[in-house]
């Protein structure tokens, strides 16, 4: 996501349940700062569960602007989880 502020995150990392309307099992955001915040459960502190939408429609600006997205492996995702730790870009480019 395109930098807001540096209280939002500018990368998020989801795994999505591709066989459950394609609903997160664990998120990760990363601030500007690097910081790292894990999520056991995304929908903890949600009103309305809605499902993940998928990399076309973020890439098709479907949600708005300053999205861009990408498939990573489950290998990366569960590294950045397990260290805490995105030592990637911080930007689409």
């Amino acid at each position: 996501m395109e930098y807001e502020a540096a209280d939002m995150p500018i990368v998020y990392f989801y795994e999505v349940d591709l066989n459950d309307d394609r609903f997160a099992l664990r998120a990760i955001e990363v601030f500007a700062d690097r910081t790292v915040t894990i999520y056991n459960d995304l929908y903890c502190d949600v009103m309305e569960i809605c499902p993940i939408p998928t990399v076309d429609e973020l890439n098709a600006k479907v949600w708005g602007e300053g999205f861009y997205a990408t498939i990573i492996s489950k290998d990366k995702f569960d590294k950045i989880w397990n260290t805490g730790i995105y030592t990637g870009s911080l930007t689409a480019t």
